[in-house]
C-alpha cells in the first residue's frame, strides 16, 4: 500500500455547503457511508444533532469517533430501525456496512499495514457542514441494542505531516459540535470582522498550538479566509526576542 498525504481541499473546521463538499470530491456524495469513493480514501457524512438518523457520537475519553453503521433501505424494509443492520445485500455482496467491517478487521489481524482512511463531513445544521479531517478506521463491532445489531464503527482522528508520518490528534484540537452551534448563533453565521459570508471557519482566537483550547465557544470564533490569512500574517511576522547570556 502507498503511503498517502492528501492534497489540501479544505481545513479542519472550514464552513461549507453541500455543493461544496460534492464541488470538492467531484463525486454525488448523497450516502452516508461512501467506500472508497477515491482509490485513498473514503467518506462519512455525520450528524449529532438530536434529530440525526444514526447515533454517531465522540468518546472524548478514548478520542475516538464512534460511527453507527446504516439500516437497509425502504424498499427492503418498511421499519428500517426494527431490523437489524445488514451485513450484505439480498444478493450476497457487501452492503456499506460489509465493506468497512471487512476493511477494519483486515487491519486488525494485520491483513493490511494501515487503517483505512476515511474523509469526514459533519452535518453542523441544514444547509451548514464542517469539515473535521481525516480519520484512521481502528476497529469496528456488531452491538446488540436490545432490539437489533447495529454497527459501530471507532475511528480516530490524524493529521498528515509527510507521506510516512502521520499524528493522532487529540480530542481537544476539535471543536464539539455544541461549540460550534453556539458560535455560529453568538456570530450570525458570518466573520466577525468583516463580515463576510463566504470562505467561513472556525477559528481559534488563541490557537491551539500557543495553548487555546477548543472546548469553550469563548476562545472560538468564524472568521473568512481573508480575515484569518491577516491573522496568520499577524502571527507569524511578529519580530523575534533576543536575550543577553551576559
Amino acid at each position: 500500500m502507498k503511503s498517502f498525504f492528501p492534497k489540501p481541499t479544505f481545513k479542519v473546521d472550514d464552513i461549507i455547503s453541500y455543493a461544496e463538499l460534492v464541488a470538492a470530491e467531484n463525486a454525488n456524495v448523497q450516502k452516508g457511508m461512501n467506500f472508497q469513493i477515491k482509490p485513498e480514501y473514503s467518506i462519512f457524512l455525520m450528524s449529532v444533532s438530536k434529530n440525526a438518523p444514526y447515533a454517531d457520537e465522540w468518546d472524548n475519553t478514548t478520542n475516538t469517533l464512534i460511527y453507527e453503521g446504516h439500516d437497509v433501505p425502504r424498499n427492503i424494509s418498511q421499519e428500517p430501525k426494527e431490523v437489524d443492520q445488514p451485513l450484505t445485500t439480498p444478493k450476497g455482496t457487501l452492503t456499506e456496512n460489509g465493506k468497512f467491517f471487512t476493511a477494519a478487521q483486515s487491519y486488525k489481524m494485520r491483513l493490511v499495514k494501515e487503517p483505512h482512511k476515511i474523509k469526514v463531513y459533519e452535518k453542523i445544521k441544514d444547509g451548514i457542514w464542517c469539515y473535521k479531517g481525516f480519520f484512521n478506521l481502528m476497529d469496528a463491532h456488531i452491538v446488540n441494542t436490545g432490539k437489533r445489531n447495529v454497527f459501530k464503527f471507532y475511528l480516530k482522528p490524524v493529521e498528515f505531516i509527510s507521506k510516512r508520518k502521520q499524528i493522532e490528534l487529540p480530542h481537544s484540537r476539535l471543536i464539539p459540535t455544541a461549540v460550534k452551534l453556539e458560535v455560529w448563533a453568538r456570530d450570525k453565521g458570518q466573520c466577525v470582522l468583516c463580515g463576510s459570508k463566504e470562505n467561513l471557519h472556525f477559528d481559534h482566537d488563541l490557537p491551539f498550538s500557543k495553548g487555546g483550547t477548543s472546548l469553550t465557544a469563548k476562545n472560538v470564533r468564524i472568521l473568512c479566509a481573508k480575515c484569518n490569512l491577516k491573522k496568520s500574517d499577524k502571527i507569524f511576522s511578529i519580530p523575534p526576542v533576543f536575550f543577553s547570556l551576559t
